[in-house]
């Protein structure tokens, strides 16, 4: 008898399972960035940029899968970030427009993130740098 549902063989439900469970399991792989390899949920605060040490107050956060946000010295600024780790690329910056002091010190870090392209996480360290010899180093504040 019949009643309508279906009929799926043994080796059916195999693969209609296993297809299920990489479904699920592809969800745990979304994000590649640096992020998940050990810089979300901290926010890290730039100690030197390109040897120096960076006096003004700078952050970056890596808040969702795919995205990065901080506050520059003047300005809070939000991003995409999709590389996969190691690489590192800031796109699509968006900065509020607030005036202050700190502006030479924001175009300076602003534009030095938007060079880099590597990047490196050790412990409470964090490391982006260019093929060029540039780098930004942060620490993970407490």
């Amino acid at each position: 008898m019949n009643n309508g549902a279906a009929h799926v063989s043994k080796p059916g439900m195999k693969i209609l399972a296993a297809t299920l469970f990489l479904t699920a399991l592809s969800g745990c792989w979304n994000d590649e960035s640096v992020g998940a390899y050990g810089a979300a949920n901290r926010i890290w605060v730039l100690s030197e940029l390109d040897g120096a040490p960076f006096v003004q107050r700078a952050t970056l956060t890596f808040p969702d899968s795919g995205t990065i946000a901080g506050k520059a010295p003047c300005n809070s600024y939000s991003g995409a970030m999709t590389a996969p780790y190691p690489w590192f690329e800031a796109k699509n910056l968006a900065v509020t427009r607030m005036a202050c002091p700190d502006l030479a010190a924001e175009s300076q870090f602003l534009s030095a993130l938007s060079d880099m392209n590597l990047s490196e996480v050790a412990g409470n360290i964090l490391i982006l740098s260019t093929d060029s010899g540039r780098e930004m180093v942060f620490k993970a504040s407490e």
